[in-house]
């Protein structure tokens, strides 16, 4: 089985450029696992969209459990130059996300995408967030001053457009510590939206390994845990509840829900979440339980593959009952037609 690539001249350029940076992402990983002192490498897992028909992608794991608590660094390109009935011509992807095992060292999500219509109109979405389970503010200005220079333009914009998406307004709080979104983004001068998007990407994954090189190296309490458990349960909250890249993957279609999902923490707190269901209107009260059933009972919950397979099930199913939520999730000052441009 192969996965089919798209023809454009731009759609070939944007999937070399995140080949590149998933490259660099997964090399600098297995250097902070050696300095560890663990030899286990990332892990290549294909999907195939239809077959392979319409592309699909390959995402790395990470194997080495004393570093990772999770860590998945995802490319993908599907393409529908083979379905005339499609505006869509081909989107290309990197989606990243790394728990350390560490609490002191920060999660980080990275997204970078090409979006190409088959008129020719193109744009770029361009995302990252630091989340720290046990807040450190030499991180989180390390992190800023380099999205700030990798960026200097755009900061600004980006970093009030990722405040507003990352917000849970059930719990007045946000996911993370410092935000960089870009939505719909396009310029007159193409290739230097192109080298904007390979700048960041590349200054986003230097930084963060240097954080988290230093971070590796912090000693961990109990209590220390319990707050990288509370926090990660929030984490799966927002991913689940209002992430509307999330949600838009998962209606899109159901063959890579597990990668979708490869953001998700390896264990949350059912009570924790539990207890947020009382501050959900409705119907995203009657997302909450269903994603609490999706889980196991025990405490706290583990989230393996077919758990993942449950949440995503639980998701798909619950907007396709109720539509009108979708204007609940979260957004930037665009909202993205990805389901509409798959459709």
């Amino acid at each position: 089985m192969e996965r089919t690539k798209a023809k454009s001249p731009e759609a070939i350029k944007a999937y070399a450029l995140v080949e590149t940076l998933q490259k660099r992402f997964v090399q600098k990983l297995e250097s902070v696992s050696r300095s560890m002192g663990q030899e286990q490498p990332f892990e290549p897992r294909e999907w195939f969209r239809d077959q392979g028909e319409y592309g699909g992608g390959v995402r790395y794991l990470a194997t080495d459990e004393q570093t990772f608590n999770r860590a998945s660094i995802n490319i993908s390109q599907v393409n529908y130059d083979r379905n005339p009935a499609k505006k869509l011509g081909s989107a290309s992807a990197i989606s990243t996300i790394v728990h350390p095992r560490n609490p002191h060292a920060p999660s980080v999500h990275m997204h970078i995408s090409w979006t190409e219509m088959k008129s020719g109109k193109g744009y770029w979405r361009i995302m990252a967030d630091l989340n720290p389970s046990i807040p450190n503010q030499d991180f989180k200005d390390r992190f800023a001053a380099c999205l700030k220079e990798a960026a200097p333009e755009q900061y600004e914009e980006a970093s009030a457009q990722g405040d507003r998406y990352f917000y849970i307004p059930a719990l007045e709080r946000h996911r993370g510590v410092t935000h960089f979104y870009l939505e719909d983004y396009s310029t007159d001068d193409p290739a230097a939206d192109s080298a904007l998007a390979r700048t960041f990407g590349e200054s986003v994954i230097d930084c963060y390994a240097s954080i988290l090189q230093e971070a590796v190296q912090e000693q961990a309490n109990p209590n220390d845990y319990e707050q990288q458990l509370a926090y990660h349960s929030l984490y799966l909250f927002q991913v689940l509840m209002l992430d509307r890249g999330t949600t838009s993957g998962l209606l899109v279609h159901d063959q890579n829900d597990v990668g979708i999902l490869g953001s998700l923490p390896e264990k949350v707190s059912r009570s924790l979440l539990t207890s947020w269901k009382q501050s959900l209107q409705s119907p995203q009260d009657q997302l909450l339980v269903s994603i609490l059933d999706a889980l196991p009972t025990e405490e706290p919950s583990p989230v393996d593959e077919p758990t993942k397979k449950r949440l995503a099930n639980s998701v798909r199913l619950h907007y396709r009952a109720h539509p009108e939520a979708l204007s609940m999730q979260a957004r930037g000052n665009v909202i993205p037609p990805t389901v509409q441009n798959h459709g």
